[in-house]
């Protein structure tokens, strides 16, 4: 089966497709349909900006669709950046630019009260016009300091207590067997792969 991963973001494509490709599932990313239009995430949670994504990707494409929307939501600041997550240091702005902010707004706060977890929610769009929806969450701290080489986005800042290591120095073997998004992808797996067998019914009758 092939579907479209509604994102650009190559780094992102790499953890779907090493975690689907085992199940016969090829993930191809919008890089491959230049004319894609600019997605305007104008939804107010993850949910909302999952399926708007996966639905515009379906309908351009032709193709089942799967999208998440995911970030980080920090305690001490009663849920930030969540879904500003991308853009928290402004619409032009970088991971490090990103980072740099929590760091700063974090600035003296207790390793007790740093208390965050990582949320996403992913959106499988049929070409029937049908929108399933998972979601995964991972529960974490803020480190002080950036930790790690591999990851992108938060991941050197997320420190899992019990690994007494940040995503960034995790690796993706574990990553993705742990992370918000590897929770969130077991539920789109066992979505999918309903919906392959409906297909399958189908087609036999």
């Amino acid at each position: 089966m092939k579907l479209v991963l509604a994102t650009k973001n190559e780094n992102k494509v790499k953890e779907v497709a090493q975690f689907l490709a085992p199940h016969d599932i090829e993930v191809v990313s919008l890089n491959e349909f230049p004319d894609f239009p600019e997605i305007e995430e104008s939804g107010e949670t993850f949910k909302d900006n999952a399926i708007i994504k996966a639905s515009e990707a379906c309908m351009f494409t032709g193709l089942m669709a799967l999208a998440d929307d995911s970030g980080l939501e920090v305690d001490y600041l009663d849920g930030l950046p969540g879904v500003y997550s991308a853009r928290f240091a402004g619409e032009d702005k970088n991971d490090s630019e990103n980072n740099k902010k929590l760091l700063e707004l974090l600035k003296g706060v207790p390793a007790e009260e740093r208390t965050a977890r990582f949320k996403c929610v992913m959106a499988v769009a049929t070409t029937e016009c049908f929108v399933y929806t998972t979601e995964g969450v991972c529960e974490g701290v803020i480190a002080e300091k950036p930790r790690g080489e591999e990851g992108f986005g938060y991941d050197p800042l997320f420190y899992l207590p019990e690994y007494g290591k940040t995503f960034a120095e995790l690796g993706l073997e574990i990553k993705n067997k742990i992370s918000h998004r590897a929770r969130a992808l077991t539920g789109a797996l066992d979505i999918i792969s309903d919906l392959k067998i409906m297909m399958a019914d189908e087609e036999e009758e």
